[in-house]
């Protein structure tokens, strides 16, 4: 029997849970193929470097790989409207957003040589800050760490200081008041041991970042019949699978927060409308940057 094996190459460590999810299509691939298409997944950049993985797969360097979408935002605006925030500030405003954006990204993909096998939600982003936060007009003044063009620009829109600052040196920098606030998820949050130097966390979900497993089209072309659908059927599963993981792994990480003295709560009503409007600027300014492509994403997002 043929056997076909193929590398995986994914930016994140074991421990994460993409990883975890990851290996268990593998997993499935290979107890549904016979043993027949073996993949092999390497994790934590291990073989190739996040901003180099896209560009691996589709030079056939590697047959598939996983990344975060909004990385390619350089390509096309198409690629970060699951990082606009506010605009899908929940798991099933996140879900609708990857429906309506799924046709275009799809096609984005396939001019390149490359097919999605799935899509999976990173925890929502919220806001930590060293002080209680009632209104959005709290947040004027006070250094934002910024790690990206959106977070700088809601800094700008809330009247907040934006400074860059990585998350290696997010202890020292909120320690020697150079930052006072940021925006990240619960899993980051206590990855980075946050009540260390901080004090709040509020639960804004402000956006779901999103990662997607690529394949090479011609990779997968040359498989069997048997071998195509057991990776599609595979690749379901770990969307389904790997969308409930992250709503556990949300919990989880906010009741860490709160066991270890950061006071959770929701956006007072004053903060949410404010969020909303600065969402609806940024989802302008996207839907312009982002031409026709964006506008029917809008469409069908709002449609639903």
């Amino acid at each position: 029997m043929a056997q076909t094996k193929w590398d995986l190459p994914t930016p994140y460590p074991d421990g994460n849970f993409h990883t975890k999810n990851i290996v268990q299509f593998a997993e499935e691939v290979k107890a549904a193929t016979g043993g027949s298409l073996q993949i092999t997944v390497h994790s934590n950049q291990s073989l190739i470097k996040h901003p180099d993985i896209k560009n691996a797969v589709r030079s056939g360097t590697v047959p598939a790989g996983e990344l975060l979408v909004s990385r390619l935002a350089n390509e096309s605006p198409i690629y970060e409207v699951d990082s606009v925030p506010f605009l899908a500030s929940s798991y099933d405003a996140a879900k609708k957003l990857y429906a309506a954006q799924k046709p275009i990204l799809e096609k984005k993909l396939a001019e390149q040589g490359l097919m999605l096998l799935f899509s999976v939600a990173w925890p929502p982003q919220g806001i930590f800050a060293k002080q209680e936060l009632n209104t959005l007009a709290d947040l004027k003044g006070v250094k934002f760490r910024a790690y990206s063009k959106s977070t700088e620009r809601v800094a700008q829109l809330a009247g907040m200081v934006p400074v860059q600052i990585e998350a290696s040196d997010l202890a020292t920098a909120f320690a020697t008041g150079r930052v006072g606030a940021m925006i990240t998820s619960p899993s980051t949050g206590t990855d980075s041991k946050v009540w260390d130097f901080l004090t709040h966390y509020y639960d804004t979900q402000a956006w779901l970042p999103r990662n997607m497993v690529i394949v090479n089209k011609a990779a997968f072309d040359k498989l069997s019949d048997a071998e195509k659908q057991a990776v599609l059927e595979a690749a379901k599963q770990a969307e389904e699978r790997g969308w409930e993981m992250s709503m556990v792994e949300t919990k989880e990480k906010t009741d860490m927060l709160a066991q270890n003295g950061i006071k959770v709560s929701a956006p007072s009503e004053d903060m949410k409308k404010g969020f909303a409007e600065i969402g609806a600027t940024m989802a302008a300014e996207w839907e312009k940057a982002a031409g026709e492509d964006g506008k029917a994403i809008l469409e069908a997002f709002r449609k639903n």
